[in-house]
């Protein structure tokens, strides 16, 4: 399928501009390799997040390349056409084709570019591309570095110079994509709908006996039968004490009556990610201590989702969560003290070790810095965020039974708008009620 390549366009003139502003220059920026995950085999490709936010072209072997100055110029190399390989791995679109439907000014074979970059650099004054993320890139860096200085010593095609200065293009990039355009949010808010109906299906199939993977297959099916093409992050789908575990992907225990199940899972959709958490009772009804602890948690979550407005600082949301929380842990008689004291001395954390949300898009946790000059950065319409505050309580001597072994979490997916906050992701139910509701469905 192709994308309506005039945002990918539109992207690639911004960052013409912006090196333009900057003195001009060549921007090169390579698509992911394909990896192996054992003999004979690879891992589904995905493309790299900086190249297809570019491009949205998906074939692996593949260097996007934006020359700035009086006349710009978008480049692609990419895999020839070739029949034969074609019978075994699938369609290859070719540099003619692909000049054509991605809005191109000229495109190459991938088995060009040591050949083509030395010119495209030549007399160049700055390189911009990805540094220190593969060596084996910065290696070919390096390599067209040093073929663009033998041609400047050498005279050859009119050369005089390499280019003087290297900068790192990502960050350029993740200023970019932490603000969200159009075509974005509406993947985000498809990407968001289907993992919501999927886990509206896992409460739905949840029940004592069950194993934890049968779950996870239950979401799978959904993610896939909608029309993403990968999950945005391995699915934790955790039940009892698992669910204290933050990270827990092994999946594979029997679901007991009595206890909650924690599934956080996603799924991705041309790229871009969802990020949705929700705890429920197996047998789907909460017990007290379960629906106590569970109401602080939601709370915290209403809380979060309050403070998250534009000018509002990164670390707003945050703060709302964890006052909620420690005053809860202080009510229920897991900490002792003031709820202020809880907090300056981070006792909390012993039940709540995480932060509050994260950047969202097209990676899980997404680029973007969380500070500037040393402050929280303040947001502004078009981030888009999780909110995610939870609570993990483990037995130990000085915690009351009742609450032993209860993971909860509850976390959506924010946008921020003019005004306030939308979430994306109100497609499954986090009150009590509604839970119960559908698991009674």
């Amino acid at each position: 399928m192709i994308l309506d390549p005039t945002p990918f366009h539109a992207r690639r003139e911004r960052v013409l501009a912006h090196l333009q502003a900057h003195g001009g220059g060549v921007a090169i920026i390579p698509t992911a390799p394909e990896r192996e995950r054992n003999n004979g085999t690879t891992y589904a490709y995905r493309p790299d997040s900086y190249f297809w936010y570019l491009t949205g072209f998906r074939e692996p072997e593949a260097v996007l390349v934006l020359v700035a100055g009086d006349s710009p110029r978008h480049l692609l190399f990419c895999r020839a056409k070739n029949a034969e390989q074609e019978i075994w791995t699938g369609y290859r679109c070719g540099p003619a084709l692909a000049a054509e439907r991605f809005v191109f000014d000229e495109a190459w074979t991938i088995d060009e570019l040591e050949q083509r970059l030395p010119e495209l650099l030549a007399d160049e004054p700055a390189l911009w591309t990805g540094i220190g993320i593969d060596p084996a890139w910065d290696k070919r860096i390096v390599a067209a570095l040093k073929a663009t200085r033998t041609l400047a010593r050498t005279g050859n095609a009119g050369s005089t110079s390499a280019p003087a200065t290297l900068h790192d293009i990502t960050g350029v990039l993740d200023e970019m994509r932490l603000i969200k355009d159009d075509s974005e949010l509406a993947l985000m808010r498809r990407a968001a709908q289907i993992t919501a109906a999927a886990h509206c299906q896992a409460m739905r199939t949840t029940r004592p006996g069950r194993h934890e993977y049968e779950i996870e297959a239950e979401l799978l099916h959904h993610f896939r039968a909608a029309g993403s093409q990968y999950v945005a992050y391995p699915s934790i789908v955790a039940s009892g004490a698992n669910a204290c575990v933050l990270h827990y992907v092994d999946n594979d225990c029997r679901m007991n009556d009595g206890e909650l199940l924690l599934i956080d899972a996603g799924c991705e959709l041309d790229g871009y990610a969802a990020d949705i958490t929700r705890t429920f009772p197996v047998n789907g009804r909460f017990s007290g201590p379960q629906r106590d602890l569970y109401q602080i948690v939601l709370a915290a979550n209403h809380a979060a989702r309050g403070a998250i407005r534009p000018g509002a600082s990164w670390n707003a949301p945050h703060d709302a969560a964890v006052a909620v929380l420690a005053r809860g842990f202080v009510d229920l008689g897991l900490l002792q003290g003031s709820v202020d004291g809880v907090i300056e001395s981070d006792s909390y954390r012993r039940f709540y070790m995480h932060r509050t949300g994260h950047w969202l898009g097209m990676d899980v946790h997404d680029v973007g810095q969380y500070k500037l000059k040393g402050e929280w950065r303040p947001f502004v319409p078009g981030m888009t965020l999780t909110v995610e505050p939870g609570c993990y309580i483990r037995p130990a001597d000085d915690v009351p039974e009742a609450f032993w072994n209860i993971g909860i979490r509850v976390e959506d997916d924010a946008l921020v708008t003019a005004d306030g906050c939308e979430y994306l992701t109100g497609g499954v139910p986090r009150e009590i009620d509604g839970i119960e509701d559908l698991m009674r469905s």
